[in-house]
């Protein structure tokens, strides 16, 4: 049995995730397609993990990528999240993932609506405000949810969320509901949004118009496969229960997908691994690299199994209650800090360990560099951490 040492790990990590000298990605697109999927619950988040791997790279040109270009796309994905993957990849990862999540959700939906006393039909009165919605968009080209609220009443009824002896519970309308399912369900897509790139005000768009015509769609079974040698090719070696965790699929789900695939076991120093069958040849050794990524960041997010790159006692401060990663400071393959963006526009950082004098130089290179990509915005991730709240204070 291979074995895969934790330096090997953290070489592959830094040149397929286009973290090592020499290996930035050419375009926002390439970034995209070596990781799979960029998480979009945090709109800033795609921005800054592209910066961080591109060379020439600017936030124009993730906008091209996104609304021009339309190379990659916002979709909802994997563990029911955000994400923006490449375009060839929408029909996969809907099918692999977002057509479960969708007909789940829509039995939610019609029970709230029954249990409200909106309709004794649920499903037939959604059906008929998904229409009415659509109707309404296609005329408009583009619309915010607001205003196809406006248009369309059954999207002003109001439904009860959360339990009601909880701070956080109330009502709310079915704006949002209805327009994630016609999302989850491949008929519309987020388009520009309003305002600048780290708005999460998005417009809608019908996406045959977005996309053109739809791409036929695999079955579950061989999307899901090859959903995972996609993964297996930007995060393995990896444990089959990170491959689980990743994609939010069931065990039996994932057992069946595994089985297909037939890949090749490895130790992973005590912990048994997984890897695509023709992908065990080892990394060429890479020299030590610093890199500030984001709030749930691909490569922080794409495993599981942290602690070969992530130190215990760093979890709590880099990491809220929910496990999404914040900010994090990396230097030659590990997590080593924190780092904020103070309204003043300063990179504020913070070591948690000694990384010597170079290390601490090239991390300062590193954050004087995004602090002048940014200019005037200013980032605060939707999840707070707590050493991200500290260096703002």
């Amino acid at each position: 049995m291979t074995r895969f040492t934790v330096e090997e790990r953290r070489a592959r990590l830094a040149t397929r995730h286009h973290l090592a000298p020499g290996s930035a990605a050419a375009s926002p697109t390439d970034v995209g397609r070596s990781l799979v999927a960029l998480h979009s619950t945090d709109p800033a988040s795609v921005y800054l993990s592209c910066l961080a791997r591109t060379v020439t790279g600017d936030t124009a040109s993730i906008d091209r990528a996104l609304y021009d270009e339309r190379s990659l796309v916002r979709m909802l994905g994997m563990r029911r999240t955000v994400f923006v993957v490449p375009a060839e990849l929408v029909s996969v990862v809907h099918s692999a993932c977002t057509r479960a999540i969708a007909a789940a959700e829509r039995r939610k939906l019609v029970q709230l609506l029954e249990q409200a006393g909106i309709a004794s039909d649920g499903a037939s009165w959604l059906r008929q405000v998904e229409e009415a919605t659509m109707a309404a968009l296609e005329a408009r080209g583009q619309a915010l949810g607001q205003e196809l609220s406006a248009a369309v009443p059954g999207l002003r009824e109001q439904i009860s969320f959360g339990d009601e002896t909880k701070k956080w519970a109330g009502v709310t309308a079915v704006t949002t509901r209805v327009l994630f399912l016609l999302s989850a369900d491949g008929r519309i897509v987020r388009g520009r949004p309003r305002g600048s790139w780290i708005s999460s005000q998005y417009r809608w768009v019908p996406q045959a118009d977005w996309l053109g015509p739809a791409l036929p769609e695999p079955p579950s079974e061989v999307a899901r496969v090859e959903l995972a040698r996609r993964w297996l090719t930007a995060f393995g070696p990896a444990a089959p229960a990170d491959l689980r965790w990743w994609t939010g699929w069931t065990a039996g789900e994932t057992k069946r997908v595994l089985s297909e695939i037939e890949p090749a076991e490895v130790d992973l120093g005590g912990m048994a691994g997984i890897v695509l069958p023709d992908d065990v040849v080892p990394t060429v050794p890479v020299q030590p690299w610093a890199a500030l990524l984001p709030a749930l960041d691909p490569t922080v997010m794409g495993w599981a199994e942290r602690s070969w790159f992530l130190g215990d006692g760093e979890r709590a401060a880099l990491f809220d209650r929910s496990g999404n990663a914040g900010p994090t400071v990396w230097w030659a393959g590990e997590v080593v800090g924190g780092w904020a963006h103070r309204r003043d526009g300063e990179i504020a950082l913070r070591l948690l360990r000694d990384i010597g004098a170079d290390g601490v130089a090239a991390v300062h290179t590193v954050a004087e560099r995004l602090q002048k990509s940014l200019g005037d915005v200013r980032i605060t991730p939707r999840f707070r951490t707590p050493i991200e709240r500290g260096l703002c204070a």
